[in-house]
Order: C-alpha cells, then sequence, then structure tokens
C-alpha cells in the first residue's frame, strides 16, 4: 500500500514537473517571438525614418548594429555651443586677417571687381498661388528650430495656405526685401566624416538650419535666377557643382577622359587639386552683388539680393543648449537654397585665368583640379604650372578667399624619370611633394589611372557595410533589408562606375565579389549556390554591364541635351564619305587608332568607349528620345545579352 501511494506520488509530481516545464518553454517562445516582432517593427520604423538619405541610414544601421561605445579620454563629443561659436567666428575672422594682408600682392588682384554692365533684369516675376502650391508639394518638410510649427504640418495645409503665403512670396519679391525674422539661422555643427575625432572642433562644418518660409521664397527666387543665368550662359562651362544635369560623376568623366588621352598621345600630366579654407563662409558681400550687377541685376533684384546678404545672424545649438547669436559680415549660409547658385557666380573668373595659361580645369563648388599635359620640356611646364597657381592665388586673395597651400596635392602622370620631373615641386615658395595617388571628388586617382586603389577603398567600405546590415538581417523585412543593401552598399559600387570600363578582370573581380554577397544577403541564398540565377531573380547586371550602362546613360544624356556641354563635345556624329545605309542609325565616330594609341586590349576613355558602346546598340534603342524610356530598353537589351534571356 505504501509502495502505491510512493509510485503516484512519483507519477504526480513527474506530470506535474512536465507540464510546469511544458508551459514554461511555451512561454518563452512567446516572449522571443513577442521580442523578436517588437525588434523588427523597432528596426524597420528607425530605417524607414533615414531612407531618403544615405548618410543618415548609414548612421542608423550602424547604431543599431554596433550600439556606440562611451566616449573615452580626449574623445569626448559633448563640446558647448558656445566653443563652436567661437571657433566658427574665429576662423573667419583669422582668414579675413590673413587675406587682408595679401592683397594686391600678386596678379590677379585686379580681378576681383567687374564692370556693372547694362541692366536688363530689374523686377522678378510675381508667383500665383498654384505655383506656391506645386512648390511647397516638392520641397522636402525640413523644419527648423525657429519655426512657429512643423514643416510637414505646412505642406499638408497648403491648399488653405497657398493665398496668404503667395502673399508675402510676392510681397517680398516687389519690395526688394527679405524679411528680417527669416534672416536667423540655427548652426548644427556636423562631423564632416565619422572616421574624424568628435574632440576637433575644425572637424565640424557649421551647416544653417534656416526657417522653412526663407526657404520657399529663396526657392522662387532661385528658380527665376536659374532661368537668368541659363538665357545669359553666365557659368562657367567646367562648373559642375549644383547645376541641373551635372554632378560630381560627369566631372570626373572629362577630368579622366582628357587624362587618359592625354597619355594615350604619350603626354605627361600634371593634376593639381587645390583646397580652399572655408569657402562659402569667407564671400565678400560686396564683390557678389557685383558680380550680379555684372549679369544684368538692378532695381528690385539687387536690392532683393543686398537685403538676403546683409544683416544675417546665426546661433550654435548643441543639444538643448544654444550659443549667443553673432552677425556675419560675410559669407553665404550653408544649408540656403541660393548660396550655391551665388557660390557658382562668385567663382566663375577663377576658371577664365586658368584657362588663360593654357590649363585645364574642372570644378565642383569650391573643388577645383587643374592639370597640364607636356610630351616634352617638364622645366617649362612647371613654369607656366606656377604662374598660373601664383595668378591663381593672387585672385583668392583678391576675392577674400584663401588658398590653403599646405593640402594642395600634386599627382603626375607619367614616367618622372624619362619626364625629367622630381619627387617634389616648388609652388609659390612651397615645397609641393608628388603623390602616388589622390582623392578627388571622392574617387582616388593613381599615377598610371588603373583605378586599383580606387576599386580596393570601394571593396573595404562595402565589406564593412555588408558586415552591418548581416547583423541585423532577422530582424529586417525582405523590402526593407533590400533597401538598405541597395542603398549603403550596391550605390557605392555604383559611383563613378563609368570609370571602371575597360579595366582587367582582377581589379572588377572585387567589386563583383561584393555584389554577388550582397545579392546573396538578400535573397538568402546559401554560400555555394550558383550567383546567376540569383542575380536574374533580382535583376541585377553584373559589375562589368553595370559601369557599361552608366557609359551609355551618360552619353544618352549628353546627346539629348540633359547632360553638361563638355560631354557632348566629346560625342560627334559619324559622317561618312557617301550615302550609306547606317547613315540613318545614329551612329558616333569613334577615334581612329591615329588618334589614340592601344595600351593594353581596351580602351578606357570615354570620348573613346562611349562611341563603341553607343553604335552597338539595336537601332530600335537609339532612337528613343524619352530617358526614363531609353534606361528601361537599354537594361532590358543588356539583360539579354548576359543571360540569354
Amino acid at each position: 500500500m505504501k509502495q502505491s501511494l510512493r509510485r503516484l506520488e512519483r507519477r504526480w509530481r513527474k506530470t506535474h514537473s512536465e507540464s510546469d516545464r511544458t508551459r514554461a518553454r511555451a512561454q518563452r517562445r512567446a516572449y522571443q517571438v513577442a521580442m523578436a516582432t517588437a525588434k523588427r517593427a523597432f528596426f524597420t520604423a528607425s530605417i524607414a525614418s533615414a531612407e531618403n538619405s544615405s548618410r543618415r541610414l548609414f548612421q542608423v544601421v550602424r547604431n543599431l548594429s554596433e550600439p556606440p561605445e562611451p566616449p573615452g579620454p580626449g574623445r569626448d563629443p559633448k563640446i558647448s555651443c558656445n566653443a563652436f561659436a567661437k571657433f566658427f567666428a574665429d576662423k573667419v575672422a583669422q582668414i579675413q586677417k590673413e587675406v587682408d594682408s595679401t592683397v594686391g600682392a600678386g596678379p590677379g588682384w585686379e580681378s576681383a571687381r567687374v564692370l556693372s554692365g547694362p541692366v536688363t533684369w530689374d523686377q522678378f516675376q510675381s508667383v500665383t498661388s498654384e505655383d506656391v502650391d506645386r512648390l511647397l508639394g516638392q520641397v522636402k518638410p525640413t523644419t527648423c528650430l525657429l519655426d512657429p510649427c512643423p514643416s510637414w504640418l505646412i505642406k499638408a495645409s497648403r491648399e488653405g495656405l497657398g493665398d496668404g503665403l503667395c502673399g508675402v512670396v510676392n510681397a517680398s519679391l516687389y519690395e526688394g526685401a527679405f524679411p528680417d525674422p527669416l534672416k536667423e539661422a540655427v548652426i548644427k555643427p556636423l562631423l564632416k566624416k565619422t572616421s574624424l575625432d568628435p574632440a576637433n572642433l575644425a572637424n565640424y562644418r557649421p551647416v544653417s538650419n534656416l526657417p522653412f518660409l526663407g526657404k520657399v521664397i529663396e526657392r522662387v527666387v532661385a528658380r527665376q535666377l536659374q532661368a537668368r543665368l541659363e538665357d545669359a550662359d553666365h557659368l562657367d562651362p567646367f562648373q559642375s557643382g549644383f547645376r541641373p544635369h551635372h554632378g560630381t560623376e560627369t566631372a570626373l568623366v572629362a577630368l579622366v577622359d582628357d587624362l587618359r588621352r592625354a597619355r594615350d598621345k604619350g603626354e605627361s600630366c600634371f593634376l593639381v587639386l587645390l583646397d580652399l579654407s572655408a569657402a562659402f563662409d569667407t564671400i565678400d558681400h560686396n564683390i557678389l552683388l557685383d558680380r550680379l550687377e555684372g549679369l544684368g541685376a538692378g532695381g528690385t533684384v539687387i536690392r532683393w539680393f543686398r537685403s538676403f546678404l546683409l544683416g544675417r545672424v546665426q546661433k550654435v545649438v548643441v543639444g538643448d543648449e544654444c550659443s549667443d547669436p553673432w552677425a556675419l559680415t560675410c559669407g553665404v549660409p550653408q544649408g540656403s537654397v541660393l548660396s550655391p547658385m551665388l557660390f557658382n557666380i562668385y567663382m566663375k573668373p577663377l576658371g577664365e585665368i586658368i584657362r588663360g595659361f593654357g590649363l585645364g580645369v574642372h570644378q565642383y563648388a569650391d573643388d577645383t583640379q587643374l592639370y597640364l599635359s607636356f610630351k616634352s620640356e617638364p622645366v617649362k611646364a612647371v613654369k607656366v604650372l606656377c604662374e598660373c597657381l601664383e595668378a591663381v592665388g593672387g585672385w583668392m586673395a583678391a576675392n577674400r578667399l584663401r588658398l590653403n597651400p599646405d593640402k594642395t596635392e600634386v599627382l603626375f602622370l607619367g614616367d618622372r624619370g624619362r619626364a625629367g620631373v622630381g619627387d617634389s615641386l616648388v609652388l609659390n615658395g612651397v615645397t609641393v611633394p608628388l603623390k602616388d595617388q589622390v582623392r578627388s571628388l571622392g574617387v582616388i586617382l593613381d599615377s598610371q589611372l588603373s583605378m586599383e586603389a580606387q576599386v580596393n577603398s570601394v571593396s573595404r567600405a562595402a565589406v564593412y557595410q555588408l558586415h552591418l546590415v548581416r547583423r541585423l538581417r532577422p530582424y529586417l523585412p525582405a523590402d526593407c533589408l533590400a533597401r538598405v543593401v541597395h542603398a549603403l552598399v550596391i550605390s557605392r559600387l555604383d559611383y563613378c562606375n563609368a570609370l571602371y570600363v575597360g579595366l582587367p578582370l582582377k581589379v572588377t573581380r572585387k567589386l563583383q565579389l561584393i555584389q554577388n554577397a550582397a545579392a546573396r544577403l538578400v535573397t538568402g541564398s546559401g554560400r555555394w549556390d550558383h550567383i546567376t540565377p540569383v542575380l536574374r531573380d533580382l535583376h541585377w547586371l553584373p559589375v562589368r554591364f553595370r559601369a557599361q550602362f552608366k557609359v551609355l546613360v551618360l552619353t544618352f544624356k549628353a546627346l539629348n541635351g540633359l547632360g553638361p556641354v563638355y560631354l557632348k563635345e566629346r560625342l560627334h556624329p559619324h559622317r561618312s564619305a557617301r550615302t550609306l545605309r547606317s547613315s540613318a542609325e545614329g551612329l558616333l565616330a569613334v577615334p581612329s587608332l591615329r588618334e589614340v594609341r592601344l595600351q593594353g586590349t581596351r580602351q578606357r576613355a570615354f570620348s573613346v568607349v562611349a562611341p563603341a558602346l553607343w553604335n552597338a546598340l539595336p537601332a530600335d534603342v537609339k532612337a528613343i528620345n524619352n530617358y526614363f524610356t531609353f534606361k528601361s530598353h537599354l537594361k532590358a537589351a543588356l539583360f539579354r545579352e548576359v543571360f540569354n534571356v
């Protein structure tokens, strides 16, 4: 009897404990599912909030994957707002002091002023409520701390506010005055690169956060100013910064094309990258107004621009702290709509001075790349280069800009020994060493233009970002994961990939392996799965064909008025001595072997590769006039060529 009771007791305890364990396991699984769902919702919301900005998206992904470590000794990012304000103000004051001591010391100083031409633009065109409504639908809802209400609320209520905003805009344009309450700017220090020391104030850029209504007025003026610049053809043709259909990629394609064509002719080249200190913050208002008067501005228009530039104040905000406001006596605010356009107008004479010495030049805002090709007499070439840089330095000083000779970089393309060039140059009394590679507009150029250093740099950055994204893969839905991979990995492979056309397979193979890894990450494919079906299902072209796609897109834009003039000038229609059936196919002239010396198995210069690729396209694709239709048919044609579908 006692044994039976003991057996029953043991059986009851065993059953009870198993049920408890089963219940505990079920609760644990439910908790894990709930936590995974919450994490997925949190990560998805965090990424969706920054999906329109690759920089913010990268920072969000990095913070989610690797939470920031607590600040250590010497790297405390907590800097007071007054310290930032003092640093930014002292930096501009120091530059002005140094520039004032050198004005008139060199050639080029007389070009600071321009003679005012006849007044041909004395008033703005008024806008309608429909124009303001359309404009509010296009602007980004960026809210400033000085705004009385969020900008997204203004956009959502623009149907009822259209008449009132239209009245404010037209009053500003008619009276030639920019409202004083909209001249105050909130400065948010932005770290130039995430790898820089946040404790060093010199690593921050003062980006202005301006009132939303002021940006609306600026955008109205910017459209009329852009139309005026296009009608007058006023801007420098080789200035690619902040202009429609221009960009860093078009500037680099043209620059590298010139260097490669010069090397094909057996010439050596000097490439000089100029560095300016706080260029936007040191613009002289009087000189800028003279530039606008030279454009034909007068009457209400010049009064409005004078009101827009003068009487500005700004203050630094860090966290919940705000610095004391200080007045601006020079410069244009970074973050403004009009500032980039005004800066291009201000810098227009610089390109004319450089080309006057026989040098080539390409500019993107304040980044200036000038180059000189020569076949013999390197001493004479160095002398011309020094004279040009001396004139550039004089013009900079006369226009209250400071050229930083310590950060000026020089790349020599060619054989130094054969050309008789040493390891350094003395430019304006400063010894500048010749470097084996330089970074221009985010692309590393080496002395042989092999692009190996650039491919290695892109590979390292892409692998790091793939590592970050892989950590978040369990918590991201498929569409969100694909969006992140495109923004952080594929976009890096595609940046300036027109320069990768014709590169050896051993160079581009690194980029192809990264694309393969990204495709496997998005689709969840195994490491040993064949990659061709994966790329075909994703509709991704391999790296080599993506580079050809970019070249053909740039060619289409240049031929149809959607690209810069300096690219269109490199493409010429094919002309035959007699009428042929191919005369109506829109062929381009390919440079002959007399013009291009063969180097390797393939040509790499844009002016050589682009016509050859364009001529190989089907006639129906070349006949398309619409940009988006052309891209669609072009990708379909390349897709059929790659995957045989």
